[in-house]
């Protein structure tokens, strides 16, 4: 009988948050131009590399990565490949498997005309929420072409 030792290990940081989006032009120019973030680099990969990294057989894929003003990361990732990957779903946020990325915000109702302006929509109407650690801020979901989720959350003036 063999024992095992465990190893100790420790989260250092959110490194950043992946979406795969259907246009990588159309979302790059949402998250850069419509929401401020900086645009950080581009990459395009292919072969064998991000088969073993993702688990997708004959993935390839070109990505761009923006920056929020604290530094968070946002990964927009375009499939090319594999063919017969999915192309249209609609996970509503009580689906299994859906996420959402949490931005603070200032002035929300500004950025939601913004959004609207842009192609974007809000999926319901803002709401102060009342308890938990939350409690005085307003918060709202949008939705881009794809479907992905923003939540949006204003801090109490």
């Amino acid at each position: 009988m063999s024992t095992s030792k465990s190893k100790n290990f420790r989260i250092i940081s959110a490194d950043h948050t992946g979406i795969t989006v259907s246009n990588l032009e159309r979302s790059l120019a949402f998250w850069r131009d419509v929401l401020g973030f900086e645009f950080s680099h581009r990459a395009h990969q292919t072969g064998q590399r991000p088969q073993e990294i993702t688990g997708v057989t004959g993935a390839e894929l070109k990505l761009a990565v923006v920056k929020s003003p604290s530094g968070h990361k946002i990964e927009l990732l375009e499939y090319l490949a594999p063919a017969d990957r999915k192309k249209k779903v609609d996970l509503r946020p009580c689906d299994v498997g859906h996420v959402h990325v949490a931005l603070t915000v200032e002035n929300l109702d500004a950025i939601l005309e913004k959004i609207a302006a842009s192609g974007w929509q809000a999926a319901g109407k803002p709401q102060t929420l009342t308890a938990g650690p939350n409690k005085g801020k307003r918060v709202i979901y949008v939705r881009d072409p794809d479907r992905a989720t923003i939540e949006l959350m204003e801090i109490p003036k």
